[in-house]
């Protein structure tokens, strides 16, 4: 397989991992706003982990193989900023929020950070909006 094959597989792993990603989370908050028992199911606990390492792996493949490093590239380091904002309001969406209300509010604002990080994807600008 060569260098363009090899992009192109990755990239497409990439895409796909991010993807069900974003299902998964968008189904587990759906799962926590209905409290359902589903939340702790042994698959709905570790799925998100394999899905997420596969994402993270193939993320930094990419950036490697296409010499983009984090504080040089804008558009990267947007990506990664608006990354642990995710993970911050997932983890307060999903386990550390004390109440429903807190909960729902977190999770709505992963789905917004989640979208911005597509949305930089997409366009390889930090502020797309401009």
């Amino acid at each position: 397989m060569g260098a363009a094959e090899a992009y192109l597989a990755v990239r497409a792993l990439h895409v796909g991992c991010a993807a069900l990603s974003i299902a998964g989370f968008a189904a587990r908050g759906a799962l926590m706003l209905a409290d359902s028992p589903l939340l702790h199911h042994r698959f709905v606990r570790i799925a998100p982990h394999v899905v997420d390492t596969a994402l993270l792996a193939s993320a930094i493949w990419l950036a490697w193989f296409l010499g983009q490093i984090p504080f040089a590239h804008a558009w990267i380091t947007a990506k990664i900023a608006a990354l642990l904002a995710y993970i911050v309001f997932g983890t307060i969406a999903l386990k550390r929020g004390r109440t429903k209300g807190v909960r729902a509010g977190a999770f709505t604002a992963a789905l917004a950070s989640v979208a911005y990080i597509v949305w930089v994807a997409l366009t390889r600008d930090a502020a797309p909006w401009s």
